[in-house]
């Protein structure tokens, strides 16, 4: 069922309210949730209403936009308060962003960006103030409550490996979303919010949300497991490494200054968690990027509209749209570490004239060589997600269009330098005009692009394109009315083909288009994600794995080889009891056996990347 209608639900509320189920209805709740996408929902204000039956409404109170409290989530039925239909809204709710609000954005304050290990552990913090000359312990460990929460991820996780998507209902995802509340109690930020991850991406692959995508549920549930399995089991870390694996729960804003920002592009914003809106990214005088944005909860509408709708920065308004194209002169600014710029009472701003894509500072984001960009790129993704700046990413290329990619659906390939690379939509919602777009450029071969995308990782150099522009030089380009500026975000704007030129000839150059060495690490991949799909029954069921085995060593990957005998041998190994049944498997070897395979896999797709975009 769609979760748009419906507000979201705090993830300690959704465990309150399933964990209150008799074990009967537990039964019927993943039933429930599915009857609940078909019964009509209506909004007055802060109250949220769904009929569920004849003689049964229920009745969400959302005063702060989210349900908050178990006493907020109310049925009119007999069974109430423990009944099916509480149980089903919660879980069928986006998952409610339950971490303290957001420190204040005094454009005039001092650094307030203390740690959320300062804020929850006073003693230490003091200790650090009373002692000359000493700012960092040289080892720390993890206190008895925080290994108590790493502990409660770790068993929910490896529940969910072992049960996988198909029979990961709502009674597992709740003990996920317990264990998500218990560590940001405790302040391990990083791995709740990596928790509630994995709870958004099993609805979204229960529920069919077009949006999903297996890989985004397998790269969360890698990094709630990885995160957990370090804090429960270290024995002396860094603090520094130790406030990397805790988190925080949110950037504070510092003061960044006085600045002169470009628009560079700007991205509608539609997540599984049920947040849309559209984020401008900027490059101020030094060529750092730097993003304004306005997400809120809602569905695609709100991501178009957010784009023509105006938000304040200090003391002017500008919207998405027209920031792309025009430029900000800010005084007294304030940013969070990962480049969000605030807005507070201290911020004047004023806006000011834009510059193109081939101008400076824009046009030295360009000048970077595709390897050296990937290589950045590839190094930001094992930084825990609120530490990756603005941008982390994002590539920038300038390319030829070839035309469709052959036997591939909104696959678009292209040259770029003497490299083959395959274009890809960025966004499937169809309320975004990325596949008409992409699909219209594949129709001129010869086309000369400058773009902005994403780098999709993998052996086959694919890039989900955010925004085209005109490069510099000579050739068949983009025509495009001036007020344009030379570039049109994909996802907001729609290409015509009067924008395309009249004609286009394709490259004349070779570009390599030798078989890339995707076999090994689709290998990896796919004993990964068949374990996140299937769970442990289809890991014991997948018979023999020798072939795929021989293949990894052959190559070169005989650790990877090694990894997947061992997750295989792991999930098939299960006893049985005096009347022949199975019993219930180890999970902590299984998760462990799944973790090592899938942060392996990773490690090998990272260098994979670096290698196929290298001209060396």
């Amino acid at each position: 069922m769609s979760t748009q209608g419906l507000p979201p639900v705090a993830p300690d509320v959704t465990a309150d309210i399933i964990e209150a189920l008799t074990p009967r209805l537990r039964k019927r709740l993943d039933a429930a949730i599915g009857k609940l996408g078909a019964c009509p929902i209506a909004r007055d204000g802060d109250t949220v209403r769904i009929t569920v039956g004849e003689d049964a409404e229920l009745t969400l109170s959302i005063p702060s936009g989210s349900v908050t409290r178990a006493e907020d989530l109310r049925c009119s039925c007999l069974l109430a308060p423990a009944c099916v239909h509480r149980a089903a809204a919660a879980a069928a709710a986006p998952v409610a962003d339950s971490a303290p609000p957001p420190a204040p954005d005094t454009s005039n304050a001092a650094d307030t960006s203390a740690t959320s290990t300062e804020a929850s552990d006073p003693d230490t913090a003091a200790e650090r103030d009373q002692t000359p000359g000493l700012t960092e312990p040289a080892t720390a460990e993890p206190t008895a409550a925080e290994r108590a929460a790493a502990d409660a991820l770790w068993t929910a996780g490896a529940a969910i490996v072992d049960a996988g998507v198909d029979t990961a209902g709502a009674v597992l995802q709740a003990g996920l979303l317990r264990a998500a509340h218990t560590a940001r109690l405790a302040g391990l930020h990083r791995a709740s919010a990596a928790a509630v991850a994995v709870a958004t991406g099993l609805r979204a692959a229960r529920t069919g949300d077009p949006a999903y995508r297996l890989a985004e549920l397998v790269g969360a549930l890698r990094e709630l497991l990885d995160v957990a399995h370090a804090l429960r089991t270290s024995t002396g870390e860094s603090a520094q490494a130790l406030d990397v694996l805790r988190g925080t729960s949110r950037r504070a804003y510092a003061p960044a200054g006085s600045l002169r920002l470009y628009g560079l592009f700007t991205e509608p914003v539609l997540t599984a968690r049920g947040f849309a809106g559209a984020v401008t990214t900027t490059v101020d005088a030094t060529g750092t990027l730097r993003t304004i944005g306005d997400v809120a909860p809602g569905g695609a509408d709100r991501a178009v509209g957010a784009a023509t709708r105006a938000i304040r920065v200090g003391d002017t308004s500008i919207d998405p749209a027209a920031l792309t194209r025009a430029g900000l002169v800010v005084s007294g600014a304030t940013a969070s570490a990962g480049g969000r710029l605030g807005a507070g009472q201290g911020v004047r701003a004023a806006r000011a004239s834009g510059a193109a894509w081939t101008d400076e500072p824009l046009g030295a984001l360009w000048d970077v060589p595709p390897a050296t960009q990937v290589d950045r790129v590839v190094s930001h993704r094992d930084l825990p997600p609120d530490d990756r700046p603005a941008g982390a990413d994002l590539l920038f290329l300038d390319v030829t269009v070839l035309g469709p990619t052959p036997g591939a659906r909104d696959r678009v390939r292209a040259a770029c330098a003497d490299l083959d690379v395959h274009l890809l939509v960025a966004h499937a919602d169809p309320a975004f005009a990325y596949r008409d777009n992409l699909r219209l450029l594949a129709t001129c071969p010869g086309l000369r692009l400058r773009l902005i995308g994403r780098l999709e990782p993998g052996a086959d150099r694919a890039v989900r394109v955010l925004a085209v522009g005109i490069p510099p030089g000579e050739g068949p380009t983009l025509r495009l009315v001036e007020d344009r500026l030379g570039r049109v975000d994909l996802g907001l704007d729609r290409l015509h083909r009067a924008d395309l030129p009249a004609a286009a000839a394709p490259p004349t150059a070779t570009v390599a288009t030798e078989e890339l060495p995707a076999g090994p690490l689709y290998l990896m991949h796919r004993h990964v994600e068949r374990a996140i799909s299937g769970g442990r029954p289809v890991l014991a069921l997948a018979g023999s794995t020798a072939a795929d085995t021989a293949r990894l060593r052959r190559v070169g990957l005989s650790t990877g080889a090694s990894l997947v005998e061992r997750l295989t041998h792991v999930a098939a190994g299960r006893e049985r009891d005096v009347f022949g049944r199975l019993r219930a498997g180890d999970n902590d070897l299984l998760s462990a056996a799944w973790l090592a395979v899938a942060v392996y896999a990773q490690t090998v797709e990272g260098a994979l990347t670096r290698a196929v975009w290298s001209t060396e």
